[in-house]
């Protein structure tokens, strides 16, 4: 299986809301793609479904139904496909809220699931590259801000923070250990159409159509570097292009969209574009969130050539047109 550049990228998470947009961006470019999913219940299987529907009829996209942390099926690959010279591994479970409720699921999926895909890079001959999905929950309560890439990170809100900054470690043990090229990437509040219904933009764009009242935590003092699905899909490419070098061979970059929006002003936009008021019921702090995240890409722009180039008045439209066109709202 080769696609039309002779890459071979294996996507974990591939029916998920980045991992789908990546898939479609490689197979754009001519690479053949191996995805690989779970489809779990965490929410809706049938958008993961129609995610994977526009995948599937490109003869270079192959996809495999198979949860990450199950090491025989993932470590099979190595044997089926020897040809894999990248992999983007954003299959996680997300969330920070419901790590409250199922933490077992997240050392499952995040603990798990990334020393399965490490030691699957290892068992590959020709992998140049394994780029992997953290978080900027990793951040915690920092109070400077832009975060850093250089910050402490010692100091985790959630069990969900904390597995990230986990992954973090084991990428950079197997660097270490066996000269792995890995990137993580801290990811900043993602949206943008076929994005996850448990994230805010969709709930709130629900309830506005709706007539419904949707909650607004910290009273509505929240600030966050809501970054366009599109931004962090040019992102991930980029990095994927870019195997780390140094020793070990092991980077951490935030992608971002380098400006703290006020929730409030995100929700604004959102009443805009849908042609309803929204009516806020103001909420205290949900227990593991924080404030405020804003990140500092001077890293990203430098060694990637990373520029996010969608401000919310433009990417909050297009989310409410596909969101009208998906939901029939």
């Amino acid at each position: 299986m080769t696609g039309g550049s002779g890459r071979i990228v294996l996507v974990t998470g591939a029916a998920g809301f980045i991992g789908a947009a990546v898939a479609q961006a490689l197979l754009a470019r001519g690479d053949a793609v191996i995805g690989v999913d779970n489809l779990n219940d965490y929410y809706d299987v049938t958008l993961k479904q129609a995610r994977l529907a526009r995948l599937t009829p490109n003869k270079a996209f192959d996809f495999h139904q198979i949860d990450i942390s199950d090491r025989a099926p993932m470590l099979k690959l190595a044997a089926d496909f020897p040809g894999i010279t990248g992999i983007v591994h954003l299959a996680a479970q997300a969330g920070v809220r419901y790590s409250l409720v199922n933490p077992f699921a997240y050392v499952t999926s995040n603990v798990m699931g990334q020393v399965v895909t490490l030691e699957l890079a290892r068992a590959l001959p020709g992998l140049q590259h394994l780029v992997y999905a953290s978080s900027s929950s990793v951040y915690g309560a920092n109070q400077k801000t832009p975060f850093a890439v250089g910050d402490a990170v010692d100091h985790p809100n959630s069990l969900y923070a904390a597995t990230k900054r986990a992954d973090e470690l084991f990428g950079h043990a197997y660097a270490h250990l066996y000269g792995i090229a890995s990137t993580g990437l801290r990811f900043f509040t993602i949206y943008g159409p076929w994005g996850r219904p448990d994230m805010a933009p969709i709930l709130f764009a629900k309830a506005i159509s709706a007539g419904e009242p949707i909650k607004v935590f910290n009273r509505g003092e929240m600030w966050r570097d809501f970054t366009y699905i599109d931004d962090i899909v040019n992102g991930v490419i980029r990095a994927l292009d870019r195997p780390a070098t140094g020793s070990p061979p092991h980077a951490l970059y935030n992608l971002g969209n380098h400006r703290a929006e006020k929730l409030t002003d995100f929700i604004a936009g959102m009443e805009k574009a849908l042609g309803k008021k929204a009516q806020m019921i103001l909420e205290p702090m949900q227990p593991g969130d924080v404030p405020a995240t804003y990140a500092d890409i001077a890293a990203s722009q430098r060694d990637l050539g990373f520029e996010p180039a969608t401000p919310i008045a433009v990417g909050i439209p297009k989310f409410v047109d596909w969101f009208k066109g998906y939901y029939r709202a």
